[in-house]
């Protein structure tokens, strides 16, 4: 039975990559639509990007939808000095032909928990979280429709990649992330703990070249943001951060984490945007999301390739 799912993404590498996996894997996910928020790049880029990736995995068919170009109480960060300043910096792609829906992402969101029977649809966000806290906030109702939200985003092992403390997309947009995380849905977590045991070592992006045409545009990618990472951490190769969601949907057994309590710091200078996560569950707190540690890296890499090898 497939799952139907709703991708919310500010594309970025691993994010197109995350889109790629899904639209390769029409068996298992129904993509109901893309909706771009603004992020790693701001949104008019996001939109683009969103679009790029579905021209080059031939599903041209596949919605886009624009959502909101700054984060629900704060200014807007983004991540140029990662992404490049297109957001999808390496090989050069054409610009989509595709237009982008005439509904906002927000709105998307909301008719879409309403028109479809409840515990149907699965969010996947891949970026900062205000389109789909906006949507939680304008129609409380939806909340109690979500099959489960699996989220890229958080950290507690391995702290902070924007500050010492925050990941990127928590960070970016923490009031959003806490309406999401007090929403009372079923969520998981894929935190830095996860991806950074994913990295793109040299013979891991050398398979994807050997896959034709969409192989060689994730390899470039890759080959593009990983330095990055390599730099700052001194990895053998760049973590692939939000394919993670797509492969939970499609095989949960390379993940392992802890059913926990898991709150959002909003206010403190040196920890804003920090999930506090109870991971060694010392406090009364209750549980509200699985937050996920170890991933299977070869069998992440191995599916990856698989599907990437179809489109």
């Amino acid at each position: 039975m497939t799952r139907k799912i709703i991708i919310d993404t500010d594309p970025g590498q691993d994010d197109a990559v995350a889109i790629l996996l899904a639209l390769a894997s029409p068996e298992e996910i129904e993509v109901l639509g893309i909706t771009a928020v603004a992020g790693n790049v701001p949104l008019p880029l996001t939109s683009k990007n969103a679009r790029i990736v579905c021209e080059l995995a031939g599903k041209t068919g596949t919605r886009v939808f624009e959502g909101c170009d700054r984060p629900m109480a704060r200014d807007l960060v983004t991540a140029e000095y990662v992404h490049g300043k297109t957001g999808l910096d390496g090989i050069v792609l054409p610009d989509p032909q595709m237009q982008v829906q005439d509904t906002h992402a927000v709105d998307f969101i909301i008719e879409t928990l309403r028109a479809e029977p409840a515990g149907s649809v699965t969010l996947c966000p891949l970026g900062p979280l205000t389109n789909i806290g906006t949507a939680f906030r304008k129609a409380p109702d939806i909340q109690e429709k979500v099959q489960e939200i699996v989220l890229m985003g958080g950290a507690y092992f391995e702290v902070g990649n924007v500050t010492p403390a925050a990941e990127f997309n928590i960070y970016v947009d923490p009031e959003a992330a806490d309406i999401v995380m007090k929403s009372g849905a079923k969520i998981t977590i894929m935190p830095l703990d996860v991806s950074h045991k994913a990295l793109t070592t040299r013979p891991r992006i050398e398979a994807f070249r050997a896959l034709g045409h969409v192989g060689e545009v994730v390899a470039s990618w890759t080959d593009f943001f990983e330095r990055f990472d390599m730099e700052k951490y001194g990895s053998e190769g760049g973590p692939l951060h939000d394919p993670t969601v797509i492969a939970y949907l499609l095989k949960p057994d390379l993940f392992t984490g802890r059913h926990i309590n898991v709150e959002i710091e909003l206010q403190s200078d040196l920890t804003s945007g920090m999930t506090v996560a109870d991971w060694w569950r010392v406090t009364d707190r209750a549980p509200n999301a699985t937050f996920m540690g170890d991933i299977n890296a070869e069998g992440f890499f191995a599916l990856l390739t698989e599907r990437l090898a179809r489109l």
